[in-house]
C-alpha cells in the first residue's frame, strides 16, 4: 500500500466547521468516507492509500466526532442533520457523481444520502450496517462509547481498545490511537467526540423517513461489506437486505468485526477494488 499523507482541510456547513482529511491521488471520481458512531476520519487510515487508484477519498469528520464542531444541544444530532450536512459538504468540495463509503452509523448517512441525490451518487459501499440490525450488537457498541472517555496514558486506551478488538494487533491499534486520541491539559488522553454522548445518547436519533423505506429507494450499485463475526449485522439480516434491494451486493470478510477496515484492512481493499472496478 500506498504511504500516502493526507491534506488536512474544513468547510463551514449548517453553521458548524466540519474537518476532513483529503487522500489525493490521480483518481478522477471524487469519494466521501463516513466514520462510525464515536470515531473519526481516521477510521480510514489504513484503506484509503490503497483505494487511490480507483478513488479520490476525502474522509469526513461527522458534527460532535474528531475535529469537527459540536452540536449546539443533543437534538441537533439526528440522521436528517448529518445527511444535511453530507449535502453540504458534497456541494462546497464539488463533489460530483462521487462514490460514499460509510460504516455503521456513517453507513445509514450514506445510503440515506444515496437515496435523496439519486444522481449525484455513482456508488455506494455499506460496511457492517442495514436497515435492520441486531439490538444486543448495537449495544456494544452503545457500551463502548459509554465507557472511559479519558485514561491516564495511551497505553491504558491500547489494553483497553484491544479488548473490544480482539482481531487487530495492539501495535495497529496504538499507530490508530496515535492519530484519533487528544491530550489533555492534565496530560491525559481523551477521545475525539462530544463527551455528551456517553451521558444521554444512544445513537444518533431517527430521522423523518425509516430505513427501509431509504434501502428501498436505493438504485446505485451498492456493496454490502459485512465483518464475517460481526455480532451487529448478522449474516441473516445481511443476506435479507441483498435479497429486497436488487442493487446490493453482500461480500463477507473471515476474520472481521464490525470495524471491518481496521480488522483486515488488506481484504476490505481488495473486496472495494472489485467491485469498484466492476461500477465506476
Amino acid at each position: 500500500m500506498s504511504d500516502a499523507t493526507p491534506r488536512s482541510g474544513s468547510v463551514a456547513v449548517s453553521g458548524l466547521r466540519l474537518h476532513y482529511l483529503d487522500w489525493g491521488g490521480e483518481s478522477e471520481v471524487p469519494a466521501l468516507a463516513l466514520h462510525g458512531f464515536g470515531l473519526n476520519c481516521r477510521s480510514w487510515d489504513e484503506v484509503a492509500p490503497g483505494l487511490r487508484s480507483h478513488l479520490r477519498v476525502h474522509a469526513l469528520d461527522q458534527r460532535g466526532h474528531g475535529l469537527s464542531d459540536w452540536g449546539e444541544k443533543l437534538e441537533d444530532y439526528t440522521r436528517d442533520s448529518m445527511v444535511r450536512d453530507i449535502e453540504g459538504v458534497v456541494d462546497s468540495l464539488g463533489l460530483s457523481r462521487l462514490a460514499v463509503i460509510g460504516h455503521s452509523m456513517g453507513g445509514l448517512n450514506a445510503m440515506t444520502f444515496a437515496a435523496r441525490n439519486p444522481l449525484k451518487v455513482r456508488a455506494l459501499v455499506l460496511v457492517d450496517v442495514g436497515p435492520e440490525v441486531s439490538v444486543d450488537g448495537a449495544k456494544q457498541v452503545a457500551y463502548f462509547v459509554a465507557g472511559p472517555y479519558e485514561l491516564g496514558t495511551l497505553e491504558d486506551w491500547v489494553e483497553y481498545t484491544h479488548e473490544y478488538y480482539p482481531w487487530r494487533s495492539k501495535e495497529r491499534i496504538r499507530s490508530r490511537l496515535e492519530v484519533s486520541l487528544r491530550q489533555t491539559e492534565s496530560g491525559r488522553f481523551a477521545k475525539q467526540y462530544d463527551e455528551r454522548f456517553r451521558q444521554a445518547f444512544d445513537g444518533i436519533a431517527e430521522s423523518s423517513e425509516s430505513l427501509w423505506d431509504v434501502a428501498l429507494r436505493l438504485r446505485c450499485p451498492t456493496l454490502l461489506l459485512r465483518g464475517g463475526s460481526s455480532p451487529v449485522l448478522p449474516l441473516q439480516l445481511a443476506r435479507e437486505f441483498e435479497r429486497r434491494v436488487g442493487c446490493v451486493r453482500l461480500v463477507s470478510i473471515e476474520g472481521a468485526g464490525h470495524s471491518v477496515a481496521g480488522d483486515k484492512p488488506a481484504e476490505f481493499v481488495k473486496a472495494v477494488s472489485a467491485f469498484l472496478s466492476e461500477v465506476l
